[in-house]
């Protein structure tokens, strides 16, 4: 049986974690040569292997997965963090978290139109009772959501930056956006 009590301790935890790593950028010039030895870093990571060894003895041990995507994301071993993401949703299908975490990896690895269909997961898997909880996580999505249907879609992106904006009305960007989309 699934310990739902642990991820959700877990995603208290990490969820600020997971919001925090969708809002960061590096500079393009850095990126590889911080990527090679972040990814080198990772085959030797001693947490990795404490959490995989972990894993292997439960495989359905959630808090335990928990931590090892955000370790694997950390160490910017980005195919591993979304390989045990998508495994938290597979273990965890109503868990919104681990949509969103897996639109940040996919978003991380310039894969857009995966990243977009992740946060829209996320966007329908959050209940009611947890939207003041994920408000900052909501913001982003509804935001990256209306920033890729700009061009192909403007109503419905109109409708997620407004979204973006009920959730956090002081994003600078979701204010330019929505200025644009209603020109």
């Amino acid at each position: 049986m699934i310990n739902t009590k642990k991820a959700v301790i877990a995603t208290l935890f990490f969820g600020a974690v997971s919001f925090g790593y969708a809002q960061t950028t590096t500079m393009p010039s850095d990126s590889a040569k911080v990527e090679t030895a972040q990814t080198q870093t990772a085959s030797a990571n001693p947490e990795i292997d404490t959490l995989k060894k972990q894993v292997a003895t439960n495989a359905n041990d959630t808090a335990a997965l928990v931590k090892l995507a955000t370790a694997y994301q950390d160490a910017k071993d980005l195919p591993n963090a979304l390989a045990t993401w998508k495994n938290i949703s597979t273990l965890l299908p109503d868990w919104a978290p681990g949509y969103y975490s897996q639109g940040y990896v996919y978003q991380s690895m310039k894969d857009d139109a995966n990243a977009k269909t992740a946060y829209e997961k996320y966007i329908t898997s959050v209940k009611p009772e947890e939207l003041e909880a994920n408000k900052k996580n909501l913001a982003y999505a509804e935001f990256f959501v209306a920033y890729n249907l700009k061009d192909t879609d403007k109503e419905s992106a109109k409708q997620h930056i407004a979204k973006s904006l009920e959730y956090d009305p002081m994003n600078a960007d979701a204010t330019k956006l929505k200025t644009f989309l209603n020109q």
